[in-house]
């Protein structure tokens, strides 16, 4: 089957497959993040709990997505995606109970949160490499674009099913349709024709992995760029589930369906985004795309500090998304790229520690901040903050450049 070149990896019918089932749970999990978001602020009214609970839910990430990808790296990539997708059914369907029931507290979410954050912290580095695996690395850009426009169509589609769906029925429907999602993801996965690269005969214990990987990332400069770009970004623009419910319902006295519009456009821009970096090639992406990407980032983030009304905070957002998701798919395809297959797994472990790891930290500070001062001030503290480290990294990168050439 023949498909244009900005969706060639969709000629490879596994990863056609899985990409359509993990759409679908895409949807859904943006459905539960929206509906999640506002249970807390339903149950607490409190912006430092709302940030605790993305703390919560990202926390295992920072400690254990390095365990996880090693552990990734012995195991069946198929198998291992199969025991996360039914943990996280389970735990979608037991919330989505509790809410039902009427029995849901602010400790269930906390805990729910935590169990969110095991599943993904061995889910993330799994499915990552194993999107090399079905596509091989000729295609593995294009896939890798296609998984971020994806996530981020789900942005746009989940959020805004969840606002209407949550202002009709409540928060109890959305769980209960994530829950339903993740069952499509676990049955393609008992269809797929690979099986993925067998597990690599293991003769080093995990911790000697561990400091495999961590060696090959410190004598690979992009590597270290990519990780540095994608760590700051991580930790200062993609804390939404915090920033955006606190910017609909404090700053612009939205409902439910204006923060589901906020989270839409926010995914228009990130979908446009991972398409066009997409449309690009094979080829791995230049420096200088990366720098111009996360400075945009920032300094929407700025814009948005001193957004007082829907229609100015709609098209920042829109921006945001857009340059943010093409610095992440950027930095993702070229850690694809540069990692070998047997360290791929801890590789992008990672870029799942950079991404998912530091937001407990961010969450924090957002949350911290926004209690004391306001979201405003939150997003003008991040923009700042990322602004001056992007500076740092890229005097680094400039002063090495002096140096010795690198890889």
């Amino acid at each position: 089957m023949r498909f244009p070149h900005p969706l060639r990896a969709l000629a490879h019918r596994d990863f056609r497959r899985f990409y359509a089932a993990q759409l679908l749970a895409l949807v859904g999990g943006w459905m539960q993040t929206v509906a999640q978001a506002w249970l807390v602020l339903q149950l607490t009214d409190s912006p430092f709990k709302l940030g605790l609970i993305s703390t919560l839910q990202f926390s295992p990430i920072l400690m254990f997505s390095v365990v996880a990808g090693a552990i990734a790296d012995r195991l069946p990539k198929r198998r291992l995606l199969v025991a996360t997708q039914t943990t996280l059914a389970c735990q979608a369907l037991l919330l989505g109970a509790l809410v039902a029931t009427g029995r849901a507290q602010y400790w269930h979410v906390a805990a729910l949160g935590l169990v969110l954050g095991f599943a993904n912290v061995f889910d993330q580095p799994a499915r990552q490499s194993f999107v090399m695996e079905m596509v091989g690395k000729g295609d593995v850009a294009n896939a890798v674009a296609l998984n971020s426009a994806a996530f981020n169509a789900a942005r746009i589609v989940g959020p805004a099913v969840a606002g209407v769906l949550i202002a009709k029925v409540g928060v109890g429907p959305a769980f209960f349709v994530n829950s339903v999602s993740f069952v499509a993801v676990i049955l393609t996965l008992g269809r797929l024709d690979a099986r993925g690269l067998p597990a690599r005969t293991v003769r080093a214990t995990i911790f000697e992995d561990i400091l495999e990987a961590l060696r090959y990332a410190r004598r690979t400069p992009r590597l270290l760029v990519a990780i540095a770009l994608v760590l700051v970004v991580s930790l200062c623009v993609f804390n939404f589930t915090v920033y955006v419910p606190l910017l609909a319902r404090t700053v612009l006295g939205l409902g439910a369906e204006g923060f589901g519009f906020l989270m839409a456009s926010l995914g228009v821009g990130a979908v446009a985004g991972a398409l066009t970096v997409g449309g690009r090639g094979s080829r791995e992406p230049g420096l200088g795309q990366m720098f111009l990407s996360a400075a945009v980032a920032f300094a929407a983030l700025l814009g948005l500090g001193l957004s007082r009304h829907v229609w100015m905070a709609a098209p920042l957002l829109l921006v945001t998304g857009y340059f943010g998701i093409m610095l992440m798919a950027s930095c993702n395809t070229s850690m694809q790229l540069r990692a070998p297959d047997a360290l791929r797994g801890r590789v992008m472990s990672l870029y799942t520690w950079v991404t998912g790891g530091v937001f407990p930290v961010g969450a924090l500070l957002v949350g911290s901040i926004s209690q004391a001062w306001g979201v405003s001030a939150a997003f003008l503290w991040n923009g700042t903050l990322g602004l001056l480290a992007l500076a740092g990294i890229m005097l680094w990168w400039r002063l090495r450049a002096r140096g010795p050439a690198s890889a």
